[in-house]
């Protein structure tokens, strides 16, 4: 078990996505810390588990409803927040996700063959996805960012992935989305480098969760042809479970740990990144 980090009890996360399979683990092992944490879900029956599970082990948690594209509703969230736990220390942005509108049907264009080419992504949809995954990291910034900035040290935790470095096949919304979330974690970095606030964003590889269960496994549970690329491009030879982000995760956090560090994009992704295929 990771020793606990005395510097973080006490202060405030609020974490947007917080019901998903990863970002619930990380408000989890904050509140081991004495972090008192806010669930930041679209509807709050969603955030309602984590919360829950967080107090039944003595933490502090809430659920609040908010969506990352709404400033008012995010707005609403902040006040809520700040006239519960007083402050807010740290934000992590890890709401976002993909949708099959934004997806092609095969990796390369082989004419009219595929049922979903390129040419045939819906606009409306892959505005969408590039929205969830960087407009709204930018949108909550915003609006938490001068909470943020009331104390001397807080942190801002953006959510990247490998996509960002070398987009997927399939999935080009995402990935260009990704590429801008690495791009802008640097930009506000040097933006607010002066006032205590830092910028960081962490990489995560390949995970396998409930959401992508069904890409990456049969129904025998063997792997799928997808699951085979991921393997075999992946050096350690396995998908990481939630729990291995966490440790990174907390030394971003952590200013007493890495109060130096801003501006990078760490990956968690078994090498996946450093494998040239060769």
């Amino acid at each position: 078990m990771i020793p606990i980090h005395e510097n973080l009890s006490g202060q405030v996360a609020v974490i947007t996505g917080g019901s998903g399979v990863l970002c619930s683990r990380m408000a989890i092992e904050l509140a081991r810390h004495g972090v008192k944490v806010a669930i930041l879900n679209r509807t709050e029956e969603k955030g309602k588990d984590v919360a829950e599970a967080i107090v039944a082990n003595g933490g502090e948690a809430i659920a609040v409803a908010a969506d990352v594209l709404d400033r008012s509703s995010l707005e609403s969230a902040r006040h809520l927040i700040v006239e519960k736990f007083g402050r807010v220390d740290i934000l992590i942005n890890g709401a976002g996700g993909n949708h099959p509108d934004a997806v092609t049907s095969v990796e390369t264009y082989d004419g009219d063959k595929a049922e979903k080419s390129f040419f045939d992504l819906e606009e409306n949809g892959f505005t969408q996805v590039f929205a969830t995954n960087f407009t709204g990291s930018f949108l909550t910034s915003q609006v938490f960012g001068r909470e943020l900035l009331k104390n001397d040290s807080s942190i801002i935790l953006n959510v990247s992935s490998m996509s960002a470095y070398s987009p997927m096949t399939k999935v080009p919304a995402y990935s260009a989305a990704k590429a801008a979330i690495n791009n802008f974690t640097m930009w506000m970095a040097v933006h607010f480098a002066e006032t205590g606030l830092r910028v960081n964003a962490i990489a995560p590889g390949f995970f396998l969760t409930t959401q992508n269960k069904n890409l990456l496994l049969n129904e025998d549970g063997t792997y799928t042809s997808r699951s085979e690329k991921i393997i075999t491009s992946t050096p350690m030879k396995k998908f990481g479970k939630p729990e291995d982000l966490l440790g990174t995760m907390l030394w971003l956090v952590d200013s007493s740990y890495s109060g130096f560090v801003t501006g990078i994009t760490v990956p968690v992704d078994g090498g996946f990144m450093a494998y040239s295929g060769v």
